[in-house]
């Protein structure tokens, strides 16, 4: 559970909150002591009288062990009831839940349909993981285009994974006109925040050329930067253009790599 998403939650609570001032005091003492065991605490009766938030949060924290012992089942349960009541976030955590079979029977098509109700909603997570059900026909039938339109309401907002697969789509021409240019520059967003597969994919564009202008000292930066994260196949290409490019053009690209990553860790 993200803190994050607890405080936002806790706020909207807290300011209509059945509960004497003293009481919600000691909770926002509570969360930014991280005594989320008391956080629980004055949760539960109010997940118990029917607030939805409450139940998200208690959800939440069965999911994570986090103030309490974790419990799928518990965990499920509060979800299920906060989702049933419109909260989109528990919508979206349940689908997890039944994607992969925690507290719930493991069910695609129930994970599909939770994933539906959040994404609807604007949960990126949730248009994300809908998208890639679509993508490869599980929980729901395979549809490029449906695949493609949840791609990109996520990737609008930001989604780097969905990024990421938009521009694959694109590149491949599933559910879309295939377009070099466009597969490039939703690879590109997905790089800019830290991707290392999308990283690695626009180190293969630059040096093919295909949708930018060809580059291979472009290219062996953002070989680079993917293998540093661990990205076996990038790994390679910057082994391969070092010995291709010259001693200058590998210095240029590695003050290149130095720049996108501090470009990229401004950006968080």
């Amino acid at each position: 559970m993200a803190v994050r998403s607890l405080l936002l939650a806790l706020v909207v609570i807290l300011g209509v909150a059945p509960a004497a001032a003293d009481d919600r005091k000691a909770a926002l003492d509570a969360f930014y002591r991280g005594d989320y065991a008391r956080l629980a605490k004055f949760f539960r009766p109010l997940a118990e009288r029917g607030d939805a938030q409450a139940q998200f949060i208690l959800g939440a924290m069965y999911a994570s062990g986090k103030g309490v012992a974790r419990d799928d089942k518990e965990a499920a349960s509060w979800y299920r009831k906060a989702a049933n009541q419109g909260v989109a976030k528990a919508q979206y955590g349940l689908g997890i839940m039944y994607e992969v079979g925690r507290g719930v029977t493991q069910s695609d098509r129930e994970a599909a349909r939770w994933f539906r109700k959040a994404a609807i909603r604007g949960v990126a997570k949730a248009q994300f993981n809908l998208a890639v059900m679509y993508d490869i026909g599980r929980g729901v039938a395979q549809s490029d285009g449906e695949a493609v339109q949840w791609y990109r309401k996520a990737a609008d907002q930001g989604n780097a994974r969905a990024q990421h697969n938009l521009g694959r789509m694109y590149a491949e021409g599933r559910g879309v006109a295939q377009d070099d240019r466009e597969a490039a520059r939703w690879w590109r967003k997905a790089a800019d925040q830290g991707d290392a597969k999308a990283q690695g994919k626009l180190a293969v564009v630059y040096y093919e050329g295909a949708g930018v202008p060809q580059n291979r000292t472009h290219a062996l930066a953002w070989a680079t930067v993917s293998a540093a994260q661990g990205h076996d196949t990038a790994q390679k290409m910057r082994d391969l253009l070092r010995t291709l490019l010259t001693p200058d053009q590998v210095a240029r690209a590695e003050e290149l790599s130095i720049e996108i990553w501090e470009r990229i860790e401004a950006s968080k």
